[in-house]
């Protein structure tokens, strides 16, 4: 299944000179969604993982499924403000603009197998940010998988150092 028919591209979105990638069709379609996931399983193989990372808020999606198959846990990266509990911070710059990610304090014990999930690698701010606040509670990256990447943002270099999957290119 070509998963990129179901991706509908938005100019001028948030902002003018912006291209957004919509994963909302792909959402809507049981088939797609369901293929979707298949296709990031396959790109973690069959590494052990204890717990999956998703960053707020499209990836959520992916990374909730992708914790339910791997029965591993899973864990919110948010931005802030909503997280109830004690967080740690990192702070991290946006093709337009700068923002900051949040997880629990106690969300990773040390040596956890973790897999990041986000929607989109874009310019690497956020998935760099998320790597960081990982690693410093101990978290072991296993990889970090992408349902698409903008690849002319060159996001991958900003965290070269991972094993960095995606399903789409752009």
């Amino acid at each position: 299944m070509d998963l990129s028919n179901y991706i509908r591209t938005i100019n001028d979105f948030p902002k003018p000179g912006i291209v957004f990638k919509d994963i909302t069709p792909l959402l809507n379609s049981p088939e797609a969604t369901s293929a979707c996931l298949e296709q990031l399983l396959e790109l973690l193989g069959d590494r052990k993982i204890d717990k999956v990372v998703g960053i707020e808020s499209r990836g959520f999606f992916f990374a909730t499924l992708l914790a339910h198959k791997l029965q591993a846990g899973f864990i919110p990266i948010r931005k802030p403000g909503k997280l109830p509990h004690k967080i740690i911070r990192r702070s991290y710059a946006l093709e337009y603009g700068d923002d900051h990610i949040e997880m629990h304090e106690d969300a990773i014990e040390k040596g956890d197998l973790i897999l990041l999930h986000d929607d989109v690698l874009a310019t690497g701010g956020t998935a760099k940010a998320a790597c960081e606040l990982i690693e410093h509670l101990g978290g072991v990256i296993v990889q970090c998988n992408f349902l698409m990447e903008l690849e002319f943002l060159n996001g991958r270099d900003k965290i070269a150092g991972y094993d960095v999957q995606s399903v789409l290119k752009f």
